[in-house]
């Protein structure tokens, strides 16, 4: 691979304008110390000493944008009338992303995943007990209606789209089909991040699956070219996208291109894994600013995969920055093909 290419796509990274449409979520972060087991029941007391609050789910994709393009994001997805809907809003506002369209439905509940965590002086903090928050039923015609309205409105200012797919319902095929229309009318690129029903998103300009949830798609594991390829071109063609980019976990990511093209990239730092939690938001955000200006799928997949080395290293929901990026290009990026 061509490094000073690379170097060059990732200087552009903050060029590029994202809208991300999902399940928008946040993770309400508990602390406390262990102070002694209730007598109301055999349960432990903590005493409180903090909360913090972290971007989760889609809303993760949009925080990692907005550390790399300045906030050159907004973000489209539900939130209920609650406390925690301004919990989010604020959170949002800290990380400079755009969440004017956010939209609020009094039956939903804004998706929380609430970490309770406690410690004590000779142990190192643990988590306890999460609690989520979330609405499963379907979207009221009502609700996806505003959303399809603001999609038509927002698409066209925005040189991408990341469609963020938790399964909580934010993204209905009218939702779906609403942003793939709108992105091809405004010659705009889709990247979705999803787990499940891959072909749901057709007319796309390609997706981030992971490997597990590739194989359980296709029914049969992957484990050589013969098979990725075989894999890559299914989806390819049920979705029509251009490119498909499959992560696997310690093993790299392959990406698969039309016309039988196939490309592994290995992992750059397996040494240094301490919290995986986020790394595939990370790499969608990356690999999608990378792809909206101008780079090759592979050089995006490349530049997706340093940015992940980078936020493994840390705990929770990590975000990294072009200078980091720029830092951690290794000397020789070899390649299978």
């Amino acid at each position: 691979m061509d490094k000073e290419r690379l170097e060059s796509y990732i200087k552009k990274l903050g060029e590029a304008k994202i809208l991300v449409v999902g399940d928008l979520a946040l993770d309400e972060m508990v602390y406390g110390d262990t102070e002694r087991i209730s007598r109301e029941a055999p349960v432990l007391i903590l005493q409180h000493t903090h909360t913090k609050f972290i971007l989760g789910g889609a809303s993760n994709a949009a925080h990692n944008v907005s550390e790399i393009n300045g906030g050159n994001v907004s973000v489209i997805g539900i939130i209920g009338d609650d406390y925690q809907a301004q919990d989010l809003k604020n959170a949002f506002e800290e990380a400079d992303i755009d969440c004017s369209a956010l939209i609020t439905d009094r039956n939903r509940k804004t998706i929380t995943k609430t970490r309770i965590s406690g410690s004590c002086s000779h142990s190192i903090t643990q988590q306890i007990v999460r609690i989520d928050r979330q609405t499963n039923a379907p979207l009221s015609k009502e609700t996806e209606d505003k959303m399809i309205e603001e999609i038509k409105k927002l698409v066209p200012l925005h040189d991408a789209v990341i469609l963020s797919d938790y399964h909580i319902g934010t993204l209905t095929d009218n939702v779906i089909k609403a942003v793939c229309d709108t992105a091809h009318k405004y010659n705009k690129k889709v990247i979705v991040d999803a787990q499940r029903d891959l072909n749901r998103y057709r007319g796309i300009t390609s997706m981030t699956p992971n490997l597990p949830d590739t194989q359980k798609y296709v029914g049969y594991y992957l484990k050589n070219k013969d098979d990725f390829l075989k894999a890559g071109n299914k989806l390819l063609e049920d979705t029509l996208a251009e490119a498909v980019l499959i992560t696997c976990g310690s093993e790299g990511m392959v990406v698969i291109e039309k016309n039988n093209k196939y490309t592994h990239i290995p992992v750059f730092n397996k040494a240094e894994v301490f919290d995986v939690t986020g790394a595939g938001d990370t790499v969608t955000a990356l690999y999608t600013l990378a792809l909206a200006i101008g780079a090759e799928p592979v050089y995006a997949a490349v530049i997706g995969n340093i940015a992940a080395g980078i936020v493994i290293k840390q705990y929770g929901c990590a975000t990294t920055s072009i200078d980091e990026i720029l830092k951690s290009v290794p000397e020789r990026i070899m390649l299978e093909i």
